[in-house]
């Protein structure tokens, strides 16, 4: 990975990175020493602000008092903990190896390291009878106050445990709708108790929104580094290969193992609505108008107009943006408002 930052130098040309993320998979199991020297590899071959955001993700058997002090001193001012629930039944029924304990633990660690800057992950519409679970893990969130909480569906893949439980009856996921009763539960909770909703998923007190995250939704480039890592300069996306030895192999030989996809005016409008709508910010489509010559209002006029009449999205100054009942079916909304170049 440090001989891949050195190769990858020049991707993100002469500008300044106000954000380092060190996820997902679990980063936090590697030992100081490799993490120095990523961090060092990345300040030595790229421009860095004066206060850059410098997030780890991590377990919360991870992070003993020594590891959280560890983070802290070589650089790291925001922690992601993977709390997931505050349940241990759901814990080992999600495979987890820590325990409601270790999460508790973790977090008094992350404030004696003096991480002012701590989010934690949860995970909702897990299975059947989850409501009186989520309930009880908002509780704890509101008792702990952190300044970010992420919170994400369950997603079942195929070819995964979930999956074959799925395929085989023995597990039963929640109902679109049971699982939108569960997310705006989340939503009333923590937006009642001073969070922000900024982000379908994210929610932050003010003055903590993830400035990395951010700067994905609002099209700023960026550049992933190992095994499966994306990168975006504007033009193209790259995927770095999901194979560990070949990716090993090809740095070897200098070679950066990854694969570009030079990007449309489609894909670049569809990009924007993607990621935009997923925000409070929203999409600016007199911006995509004046860019691609693509008047997205006009094109899908009889749609959005809908969307505001059902108090799903308002349109203001050139902006569209989803209210709170279509955040919850974004996804849906953003797949329906998708434009389409038709060949003359």
């Amino acid at each position: 990975m440090v001989t891949e930052v050195r190769l990858r130098k020049s991707y993100l040309g002469d500008d300044i990175l106000d954000t380092i993320y060190f996820g997902g998979g679990t980063p936090s199991i590697l030992d100081l020493r490799e993490i120095e020297s990523l961090l060092e590899a990345i300040y030595t071959n790229f421009k860095i602000s004066a206060k850059p955001e410098i997030t780890i993700e991590a377990n919360p058997d991870d992070l003993s008092i020594k590891k959280t002090r560890d983070l802290r001193n070589v650089g790291f001012n925001r922690l992601s903990i993977g709390i997931q629930s505050f349940d241990d039944k759901t814990l080992k029924f999600l495979h987890r190896v820590h325990n409601v304990q270790d999460s508790f633990k973790a977090i008094e660690n992350a404030i004696h390291s003096k991480f002012e800057n701590i989010n934690l992950d949860l995970i909702f519409a897990i299975s059947e009878n989850h409501g009186p679970i989520i309930r009880k893990d908002i509780q704890h969130i509101l008792q702990i106050q952190p300044n970010h909480v992420s919170t994400y569906n369950l997603t079942i893949e195929p070819r995964t445990v979930f999956g074959n439980w799925r395929k085989k009856g023995k597990f039963k996921e929640l109902s679109p709708d049971e699982a939108a009763n569960e997310f705006e539960y989340i939503i009333d909770s923590l937006c009642d108790n001073g969070y922000e909703h900024y982000e379908v998923s994210n929610f932050s007190k003010p003055g903590f929104i993830s400035l990395h995250n951010s700067n994905y939704w609002k099209q700023v480039p960026y550049l992933g580094i190992g095994p499966s890592a994306h990168s975006f300069d504007g033009e193209s996306r790259q995927s770095n290969i999901n194979n560990n030895s070949k990716y090993i192999k090809s740095l070897e030989k200098k070679i950066i193992p990854a694969e570009v996809e030079h990007l449309s005016k489609e894909d670049k409008i569809n990009e924007h609505l993607l990621t935009g709508l997923r925000t409070i910010w929203g999409v600016d489509l007199s911006m995509i108008k004046k860019k691609y010559n693509v008047d997205l209002m006009k094109y899908n006029k009889s749609y959005i107009q809908n969307l505001i009449n059902l108090d799903l999205a308002t349109f203001y100054n050139g902006k569209l943006q989803l209210q709170k009942k279509g955040m919850l079916i974004a996804d849906e909304i953003c797949r329906d408002l998708f434009y389409i170049e038709k060949n003359d």
